[in-house]
């Protein structure tokens, strides 16, 4: 199946660009900037420099490849980061997907599509509320949540009123290789990778410990968008996610373990939120119902971002 993937050189795209090649599709990426170390070579693997807010460049991009198959992953994608761009993640998350959409519909209509949605379009919730399900109310509460409820009310407008047929993965905090520091998890291995080659002090800076989250492994969330495709139900959100919740303080003291350092915890306040949920934990039942299943506990994904942090510096 040819296939499209938006945003190929983020995590999420790096990794299922490898699985769709282990499963002999042909895949083209696009991508705005130059990074291309998350791919492993291959000589029938191409990146193309498009922006996804250059309409004319990516409807050429959909007529020149035909795809059969498109994963949007494209975005502006730190629920973090969009308090301090806010402007920026509105157009590009909105104004890209609209762009993606309208090709899609245009030049290849039977194509399937994947929008990546997100666990922060449930945003105000309560700990009582969890486990989350598909068909509780979205009350998000950042910039980027709101990105990502409008780009699954896009993605379902377009199965209804033109028969596209797409798929809405809410995707939970997916932990991998190949990541920048934009979370607490990547911050934190970073950290310790550098207080481990002797370039910091013992000392780690956190924000808040105290929250809870669904973490899933990039691999087994690859895994689960696979089986959507395969099996899913046009329109229909899916959660992509454990069914886990850890505290961040929980998985400090994890990382902390694996890189084997005596470390000093400091809060630093320029890392806290305006609003910051204490808990995110999905239902994964219509998942599992798939036939999914976790393959990697949150001690093997830790202890393989540690490592690939410490790879990463020199």
């Amino acid at each position: 199946m040819k296939t499209l993937i938006t945003g190929i050189t983020g995590m999420i795209g790096s990794h299922f660009a490898n699985a769709a090649r282990e499963r002999d599709w042909p895949v083209i990426g696009l991508a705005r900037n130059s990074a291309t170390s998350r791919l492993e070579a291959s000589p029938d693997q191409s990146i193309k420099r498009v922006d996804i807010l250059d309409r004319e460049a990516v409807e050429e991009l959909f007529s020149d490849f035909q795809p059969e198959c498109v994963i949007h992953m494209a975005a502006q994608a730190f629920n973090g980061v969009s308090w301090k761009t806010e402007e920026s993640t509105h157009q590009t998350n909105f104004q890209g997907t609209v762009n993606v959409l309208r090709a899609c519909r245009k030049i290849t209509p039977e194509a399937k599509v994947i929008i990546a949605c997100s666990s922060a379009e449930y945003g105000d919730i309560k700990p009582e509320d969890c486990p989350l399900k598909e068909e509780r109310l979205l009350r998000p509460i950042s910039p980027y949540g709101v990105t990502k409820v409008a780009n699954e009310n896009l993605g379902y407008q377009y199965f209804i009123n033109y028969g596209l047929k797409v798929f809405l993965p809410r995707l939970f905090i997916h932990v991998g290789t190949g990541h920048p520091p934009a979370t607490a998890i990547q911050n934190f291995a970073r950290q310790l990778a550098l207080i481990k080659k002797g370039r910091l002090e013992p000392v780690v800076r956190v924000g808040n410990l105290e929250s809870a989250r669904d973490f899933i492994d990039v691999r087994d969330g690859v895994a689960g968008m696979m089986l959507m495709l395969e099996r899913g139900i046009p329109g229909d959100p899916i959660n992509i996610c454990t069914g886990t919740a850890y505290k961040i303080s929980d998985i400090l003291e994890m990382l902390i373990d694996i890189s084997g350092l005596k470390i000093d915890v400091v809060r630093d306040e320029s890392l806290l939120r305006p609003s910051d949920e204490p808990l995110l934990l999905g239902d994964n039942s219509k998942l599992k119902a798939l036939g999914w299943q976790q393959q990697y506990t949150i001690e093997e994904t830790l202890k393989d971002v540690f490592e690939d942090w410490i790879s990463r510096i020199d």
